[in-house]
């Protein structure tokens, strides 16, 4: 239990209603959870405004209120706060709650349209086989060690952020990696934390649905930057044409990482097969499981971070080199009959052309590449005719399909997609709206020594469908049908 006084360091508080002074024992913005001795935030969101709930907080138990605008009729012996900014001063509130747990940890955020989830993955992945204790928040799982718990948003609210950081360092985590999605940086769920690294992968189209314009979303990702304290490192992939505009108002320590420019950490890739990268980093031979140039910039990232944050450099490349894939990422099966199919998340123009360029360099020439490709509903529809026109680019033939559909008509959501395609193209394309069936049919039409590729969906297990989500993944229906293939 807190006081309310103590807990409000740093809000920019405008007027007080009542009295500080009285005890909290937890911090709430959704109004069903509260309870007595909370304090409720009237945070406004993009569909919902808190402003509309605090009676029904207080009716709840709610013993103070922090908001925006006063209501005009205040209930009596119930403190009211207002402040300049809900969402920041929720972010700060829940940092002073818990005690600034992101002090007691090395910290490391990783933001960029692609390779956000193998980032972090694969750094709490190293850090853990080098016996240093570490948390990890992502997309996929958020882990205490190596007790996982399950994620529902790329990047958790700035309440449960704080609390998963203080169980982490109750639990003796040095450190904790996690993932910092532009629309967490906005909505303030990243303010208030103590970040010792912030990574940079790079930036291209995608979420143009929530930030409105390609300039509003760099403009996101760069605040994580121009917020880094004096003491931090901000690691930034220097072949990305943007990253200097990432990191102009920072005042962190600012390292690159490259494999085409000058940099403070550099690659080159020597080989690129399915069974993995040979590089040559910082002037030492490497050899990864990982597959693909991509993945040769999140090692790059990796690689500069453990530098960063101090571990010895021959102890970092042999761990390095027993790294294991993320699930979902350029995730490869063989079928008995020499089919390759290939599961990967790529959901962005950007990175579907990263991965195809990979399956490009490490194809024979003979065979087919087939593509399973569709995009999800409610979401950026800019970018539709650009995957169709990527896929039809590198794929022999190319399956259009469903990607949460969500509350969009999934064949509307295709004919988008095909908007794309020039009369080649067109050719190459088949629609086939149910994802199973597309997934069957790439594989009925693949011949020994051919690949497949299924994006979109990566580690997802799940089809969302107005609101429900379905179970599905694309690798357990790939196993199904090349167990069939003989």
């Amino acid at each position: 239990m807190k006081l309310l006084k103590d807990i409000l360091y740093k809000a920019r508080i405008e007027e007080v209603v009542g009295s500080t002074n009285v005890a909290i024992e937890n911090i709430v913005f959704d109004s069903r959870e509260a309870v007595e001795f909370s304090v409720f935030v009237a945070v406004r969101g993009t569909q919902v405004d808190g402003h509309n709930f605090i009676d029904k907080a207080i009716e709840n138990g709610s013993m103070a209120v922090v908001c925006e605008e006063l209501p005009s009729e205040p209930v009596e012996n119930i403190t009211y706060v207002r402040v300049k900014d809900s969402a920041e001063a929720l972010a700060y509130m829940a940092s002073n709650f818990y005690d600034h747990p992101s002090k007691k940890l090395k910290l490391v955020a990783v933001t960029g349209t692609n390779g956000k989830t193998s980032v972090v993955t694969l750094l709490h992945q190293l850090f853990t086989d080098l016996g240093k204790k570490s948390g990890l928040l992502s997309t996929v799982v958020n882990k205490i060690g190596i007790k996982e718990i399950e994620a529902s948003l790329t990047t958790p609210d700035t309440v449960q952020i704080n609390q998963l950081l203080q169980q982490m360092v109750d639990e003796g985590c040095e450190y904790a990696f996690m993932e910092a999605s532009s629309h967490a940086i906005v909505q303030h769920r990243t303010t208030g934390l103590d970040f010792d690294v912030a990574i940079f992968t790079n930036i291209s189209r995608d979420h143009l649905d929530y930030h409105g314009s390609f300039n509003n979303y760099i403009a996101a990702k760069k605040m994580l930057f121009d917020n880094l304290p004096q003491h931090a490192h901000a690691l930034i992939n220097n072949d990305d044409r943007h990253a200097e505009v990432m990191v102009q108002n920072t005042k962190a320590k600012v390292e690159t990482f490259a494999l085409k420019s000058l940099a403070n950490f550099k690659a080159k890739i020597l080989e690129n097969q399915l069974t993995g990268l040979q590089l040559i980093l910082d002037e030492k031979e490497l050899y990864t499981k990982l597959v693909g140039r991509f993945n040769a910039y999140n090692l790059l990232a990796v690689y500069g971070t453990g530098m960063t944050l101090g571990i010895d450099q021959l102890e970092l490349m042999t761990a390095i080199s027993s790294l294991n894939p993320v699930d979902g990422r350029f995730q490869h099966i063989q079928s008995p009959n020499g089919v390759t199919g290939i599961v990967d998340y790529a959901h962005t123009p950007d990175a579907l052309e990263n991965v195809l360029s990979t399956v490009q360099g490490i194809r024979g020439g003979n065979e087919s590449v087939i593509v399973v490709v569709g995009c999800g509903g409610d979401r950026d529809a800019g970018k539709r005719p650009e995957m169709a026109q990527i896929a039809a680019r590198y794929g022999d033939r190319v399956l259009l399909t469903s990607d949460n559909p969500r509350t969009e008509d999934p064949d509307a959501i295709i004919e988008d997609m095909k908007k794309g395609l020039d009369p080649v193209g067109l050719k190459k394309a088949l629609t086939i709206t149910s994802r199973e069936e597309a997934i069957k049919t790439a594989c009925a039409l693949s011949q020994p020594g051919d690949i497949i590729l299924i994006a979109g969906k990566g580690h997802e297990t799940y089809q969302e469908v107005n609101g429900v989500r379905h179970h599905f993944d694309d690798l357990e229906v790939l196993n199904e049908q090349f167990n069939e293939l003989k």
